[in-house]
């Protein structure tokens, strides 16, 4: 147990199991999607995204916090922004909290919702659960891993999608490929800083099975069809297709990282932390004036 676990209260433990930096990357996307289409603010808005914000994360992470456990007292990046190290004593209130959180949130989204909405948010809230959970573990089945963690982030999209009656048009359809190309880039290039201790504690992951330079080349092809995806886009969409960029220069300089060596990705993955940030603010003026044109 780390020392930050054993002196943390428990709020801060349970704020950090929802991983904060995380929380605008589920959020913004039922927001945008789901906003977009209907053109309103009203309760559904407000309370699906205070869901994909704060207690969809707590579910997601937190859960994966308390099965990880073993595995992330090894690891040296964990316990902290980048993954919290629970006390033990911890795990079966961040189960109880994501539980009681997440289900009055989900009794209301069923409520307004239609059957395929109902479907989609299944998906979602599955693919949370079946990630990290004991008997699904998807996260140790290597591509299914990178698979399942895109689902996470464009599930709240197609699930505001859904839920606002939006018409599934090709064009979209190259948005949600583009950003379901970008989760998994993103999922395989964040396992390689850890292919060491996932090897040592015996998981697998899609870092592990193809090695730590594949694994980033192949988040660097993933990022770079993205990119390719959104020209298919209407406008102004295709000005997103050079965001990809940003991603694929953070981790060129690991390109050739061996295994041995695969810590020293982590460096990426904190730049790729921020670029985040930087590439949602593009992309929210980017939604704006796409608001703007179709108004």
């Amino acid at each position: 147990m780390t020392m930050a676990a054993q002196t943390s209260s428990p709020f801060r433990q349970l704020v950090l199991a929802s991983r904060p930096l995380s929380w605008i990357n589920t959020a913004f996307p039922f927001a945008a999607a789901y906003l977009l289409t209907t053109r309103q603010l009203d309760l559904t808005f407000v309370l699906g995204t205070l869901y994909f914000l704060i207690p969809y994360n707590l579910a997601m992470y937190g859960i994966n916090d308390v099965f990880d456990y073993e595995s992330d007292l090894r690891n040296p990046r964990k316990g902290g922004a980048e993954g919290a190290v629970l006390d033990r004593g911890m795990h079966r209130r961040i189960l109880i909290a994501a539980a009681v959180t997440n289900l009055p949130f989900l009794v209301y989204l069923v409520m307004v919702g239609s059957p395929l909405s109902w479907l989609v948010l299944a998906v979602s809230v599955f693919a949370v659960i079946a990630y990290s959970v004991k008997g699904l573990r998807f996260k140790e089945i290597p591509f299914l891993d990178s698979v399942t963690s895109s689902t996470h982030f464009v599930s709240p999209a197609v699930y505001g999608l859904v839920l606002a009656g939006a018409a599934f048009t090709p064009q979209l359809l190259a948005v949600l490929l583009a950003f379901f190309l970008w989760g998994i880039g993103s999922h395989a290039f964040g396992a390689v800083q850890d292919v060491v201790p996932d090897r040592e504690g015996g998981i697998s992951s899609i870092a592990t099975v193809l090695g730590a330079r594949s694994t980033t080349r192949f988040a660097i092809a993933a990022w770079a069809l993205a990119g390719l995806a959104m020209l298919l886009t209407a406008w102004p969409g295709p000005i997103a297709a050079v965001l990809a960029i940003p991603y694929i220069v953070a981790a060129a300089p690991f390109w050739s990282v061996s295994d041995e060596d695969s810590a020293s990705a982590n460096r990426g993955w904190r730049r790729f932390l921020w670029i985040n940030y930087a590439c949602g603010f593009v992309v929210t003026m980017l939604l704006i004036l796409y608001a703007t044109l179709t108004a």
